[in-house]
């Protein structure tokens, strides 16, 4: 049976979406964008701090699901500009620095509210 997962360590879900789903021991978090979820509001700065939002985002989704960012299986990570690749990846290597996921990146022509960068995960839980 699945589990729907939702948290205010996280931006609230703006459609007919959840923020996770937990099933067979699994969580399927949706895509994340850097909104601060104290105030719904976009965060400052460019890739790097745009970054280190969505992942502060989906480490509080994670811990909402009974897993971390230790527990992630695979990334999916979209940008709005594959030139700022080495930044993003500065960034993420820094909250996944020992046995890394599995990950696809992808540049996309355009993300929700214009943001510069989005990511989603699979992990394990427990």
């Amino acid at each position: 049976m699945k589990k729907i997962i939702a948290t205010e360590n996280a931006p609230k879900a703006i459609g007919p979406y959840s923020q996770a789903v937990v099933h067979n021991g699994l969580a399927f978090l949706s895509g994340q964008i850097p909104l601060d979820p104290a105030t719904n509001q976009m965060v400052e700065g460019g890739i790097e701090a745009q970054t280190e939002r969505v992942l502060e985002n989906l480490k509080g989704l994670l811990e909402a699901c009974g897993s971390s960012l230790s527990g992630v299986l695979k990334t999916t990570v979209f940008l709005k500009d594959m030139g700022e690749f080495a930044k993003m990846n500065e960034i993420y290597g820094r909250y996944f620095a020992e046995n890394p996921p599995a990950r696809a990146t992808v540049e996309a022509a355009r993300l929700p509210r214009d943001v510069r960068v989005e990511i989603e995960c699979i992990a394990v839980v427990g």
